[in-house]
């Protein structure tokens, strides 16, 4: 399977979410090396050139959205990690909450820095209660060790992050609903526009991303995002992680590399069906998109092209 690890390349002894264990594998290295030899756009640049799309669902380009913020302004900017992972049958972002938490949180420093906002949000799912602990301790963590809080080599910039949990309400999952229940409203959509881009968070200019989006800026920055963008397809880039569950012989959390054909990795990876029955359906995104019909996987490729190609 061509697998580019990069969310999942640590081994699940149960001491992955330390910091102690992120530092082995070069965590925060990004962070120390690049911080000062980077200007704010050079980062989004690369993001840029990484070509990722968001990891929520939508699938708009990260580095795109980024641009959006105005230039010039004297309001603060905020920055949001969407992890209220509501949808039915998606627990791909609780892996990177509960056992790559400082992945995470380096890609946030990161996006902060490059976006120049001094603040940021991580919005995790009530429901998520051992999610929570986890990152709440891995943010304790930086704080501690001067990653948070603190200005960072070389540079002026500090950022801190708060961690925000939910109250249980499935329409959070949507941007405009987050701002509104971090603000400790009612947790309602807002009508569009202002985007949150010119108008979020208090008002004020707002970049919301999903946890997997910016989990995946350490490894952009390092690799270069020319780097990344070989990885995939020309218009989806990347890897994916993927909540498997149903009548499948090997359910969990898989990465793979975006274009990847869907009945390979059901065959493959998954194991096939349960009992080596035959495939009736596949749900791609939760309960809320189109079921696709077998005939509708025979072509399939694991990439936002194909799958609405699809029908889904």
């Amino acid at each position: 399977m061509p697998n580019k690890k990069i969310l999942l390349n640590y081994e699940r002894n149960g001491k992955s979410h330390t910091l102690d264990s992120y530092l082995k594998r070069d965590g925060y290295k990004t962070l120390t090396d690049k911080i000062a030899k980077l200007k704010p756009e050079e980062v989004l640049g690369e993001v840029k050139k990484s070509g990722i799309r968001g990891r929520g669902g939508a699938g708009f380009p990260a580095g795109i959205k980024w641009s959006f913020l105005p230039k010039d302004g004297d309001k603060p900017i905020y920055l949001i990690c969407n992890g209220d992972e509501g949808e039915p049958g998606t627990f791909k972002d609780r892996v990177i909450l509960e056992e790559n938490p400082h992945m995470l949180i380096e890609g946030m420093i990161l996006s902060a820095y490059a976006i120049n906002a001094k603040h940021a949000y991580i919005y995790i799912r009530g429901e998520y209660g051992f999610s929570l602990k986890r990152t709440q301790d891995a943010v304790d963590e930086a704080y501690k060790a001067g990653y948070l809080g603190k200005k960072l080599p070389g540079t002026d910039y500090v950022c801190d992050i708060t961690v925000h949990k939910g109250a249980g309400a499935y329409v959070v999952g949507d941007e405009t609903g987050l701002m509104n229940s971090i603000e400790g409203k009612k947790g309602q959509t807002r009508n569009k526009p202002p985007f949150p881009a010119i108008e979020g968070l208090y008002q004020c200019p707002t970049i919301i991303n999903n946890v997997e989006t910016l989990a995946s800026v350490p490894w952009i920055l390092t690799n270069g995002g020319e780097t990344y963008h070989a990885i995939g397809t020309e218009k989806s880039s990347g890897t994916k992680l993927l909540s498997i569950s149903g009548h499948v012989r090997k359910p969990g959390v898989y990465e793979v590399d975006l274009g990847y054909p869907f009945m390979d990795f059901l065959n493959k990876e998954c194991g096939g069906v349960l009992g080596g029955r035959k495939l009736k359906a596949v749900i791609p995104g939760g309960s809320s998109t189109p079921v696709l019909k077998p005939e509708d996987c025979e072509n399939m490729t694991l990439d936002y092209e194909s799958i609405a190609e699809a029908g889904s």
